[in-house]
């Protein structure tokens, strides 16, 4: 038990309060806290141990060696050396001075812990007669005490939660410094490759380095990966054109973080490299606020893109009104008041609440736009012509049919072309009867009761130059209305048939840390505290 205490130098653990039956774990990594709960639970007081037997030397954990050793005093002319690491870095004869019989059965262990899905680590230990040189140089010669193995299970969201990413396009891809058959052992379990695996194979960091991987975009899995390796798959797949998002918390994950589009540090767990070198962090340390970010941005960008489309037609509109008016007779068309009015009303009260739309049902079914896609690209200017062009004609029919009959053409075509307009916002929703935005029925309402007072209210009949309609003009300005509403909706109804879909869309990639949201359970009670990638 004193190898327990002395491997772990991150961790403690505070006791329970009274009358509670649980310990808190307490600092990183999680691994250390593990040790130490196991040491308790043995009967073993690290603390009383650290004491008796202080540290001398230290050789911390680096993603390189993959181990980790620690000198201790026992006796004045004697030392205790203390090791812990990935099997792979310790059960090596350069390391261990046991059987190669031993090791190979000790490697088999092992590897069949990992493919269950634990995290193992090999232990050993011995002793020398006087305090070496460099603490590295005592890595040699030592006894294997065993085997440790660390249960790290996903999150019970977490398979839904990829399964949400890769529906909204997004390919999700899992970077581990663990032992690759573990991570494939997590990677089946959420989800992330099939029970099988053909065809998923998992790519160690080695391979990475050695050149052996052709297409690292192909890997959804990769594990044993250092710093290097996680720049590298980030920057291959934005050379491929993706936008690439990267989750982490360790050290280890700086670079990766800053080289990516968007870097998602962890707000709670993650070290201040990490969160100083991203652009988001998490406050809950949940990857499925990621994907509730993905999908509040992806309702953001649709109502930007309906308000210019709404803003754009009506706009359209009124300009081909003036230019065509003269043309049919309508000498001035309308009033710079009425303009004014006009846009007060529809680009004001009704522009506002278009930008409170609910987000559409089908806004995480679909794959992310193309990266260099602009805001007016994907149809978006082609509606601007054509519903400004069913306005305008709408409106101008309107206008004509006054001049015809004998009424006042002006206060009609000014009614007709509000009303259009109104009635487009409307069709332009993705759901006209959703109550998750009643500020936007709310206005229309109040646009249309400041649209009858500029008819009926003297003062505003001379500030606008407008007359009070009868019964007749109201129902043709009414219909100029439902044809601005029926346009759009059918513009909206055809958008959405034509519109790309499928999950290996390859426009987004989401790179997954191992130690990331995804995969951590709070655990403090079985000392799997929160910690850094930089662990075996």
């Amino acid at each position: 038990m004193l190898r327990s205490a002395a491997l772990c130098n991150d961790a403690a653990l505070r006791p329970p309060d009274p009358g509670g039956a649980e310990w808190t774990a307490l600092g990183r990594p999680d691994t250390e806290a593990a040790l130490l709960v196991a040491a308790h639970r043995a009967g073993c007081d690290p603390d009383a141990l650290v004491r008796t037997h202080p540290r001398t030397g230290e050789v911390p954990f680096d993603s390189l060696r993959r181990r980790m050793t620690t000198l201790h005093h026992l006796d004045p002319h004697a030392v205790l050396v203390c090791l812990k690491g990935a099997p792979e870095a310790v059960l090596d004869p350069a390391v261990l001075d046991e059987p190669l019989d031993l090791l190979a059965r000790a490697r088999a262990e092992a590897a069949g812990l990992a493919a269950e899905g634990y995290r193992v680590l090999a232990v050993a230990d011995g002793q020398r007669s006087g305090l070496p040189t460099h603490p590295a140089d005592a890595e040699t010669g030592l006894c294997l005490l065993g085997l440790v193995a660390v249960s790290d299970p996903p999150k019970a969201a977490a398979a839904e939660t990829l399964a949400a990413c890769r529906r909204a396009g997004i390919v999700p891809v899992m970077i581990t410094g663990d032992h690759p058959a573990t991570a494939r052992a997590i990677a089946v379990r959420v989800g992330l490759v099939p029970p099988d695996a053909e065809g998923h194979e998992v790519v160690t960091g080695q391979q990475l380095a050695d050149g052996e991987v052709t297409d690292v975009t192909a890997v959804r899995v990769f594990a044993r990966t250092g710093p290097e390796q996680k720049l590298a798959i980030v920057r291959a797949r934005q050379d491929r054109g993706e936008v690439t998002a990267m989750t982490g918390d360790g050290v280890n994950d700086g670079p990766a973080l800053r080289q990516a589009d968007i870097g998602v540090a962890m707000g709670g767990r993650g070290t201040e490299v990490a969160r100083q070198a991203a652009d988001l962090v998490l406050a809950d340390d949940q990857l499925a606020t990621v994907v509730a970010a993905v999908e509040e941005g992806r309702r953001v960008y649709d109502n930007i893109r309906r308000f210019l489309l709404y803003g754009l037609a009506g706009g359209t509109a009124e300009i081909l009104l003036m230019l065509l008016g003269p043309l049919f007779g309508l000498t001035i068309p309308l009033t710079a008041g009425q303009i004014l009015w006009v846009n007060l009303l529809t680009h004001g009260l009704t522009g506002v609440a278009t930008g409170a739309e609910p987000v559409s049902p089908a806004a995480m079914r679909r794959p992310p736009r193309p990266r260099g896609q602009q805001v007016l690209g994907a149809g978006l200017w082609q509606g601007v012509l054509l519903l400004g062009t069913v306005v305008t004609a709408a409106s101008l029919a309107a206008a004509l049919w006054a001049v015809e009959a004998g009424r006042p053409w002006q206060s009609v075509l000014f009614l007709a072309l509000l009303t259009a307009q109104l009635g487009m916002v409307l069709g332009l929703r993705e759901r006209v009867l959703t109550r998750e935005n009643p500020f936007l029925p709310a206005a229309v309402a109040a646009s249309a009761a400041l649209a009858a007072a500029a008819l009926y209210l003297p003062f505003l009949n001379g500030l606008l130059g407008t007359v009070p309609l009868g019964t007749a003009e109201l129902a043709v300005a009414a219909a100029v209305g439902l044809t601005g509403f029926a346009a759009a909706r059918l513009r909206a109804v055809a958008t959405r048939r034509i519109r790309p879909s499928g999950p290996e869309h390859r426009g987004h990639s989401a790179l997954l840390d191992r130690r990331g949201p995804a995969y951590r359970e709070d655990r403090a009670a079985e000392g799997a505290a929160t910690g850094p990638v930089e662990e075996p």
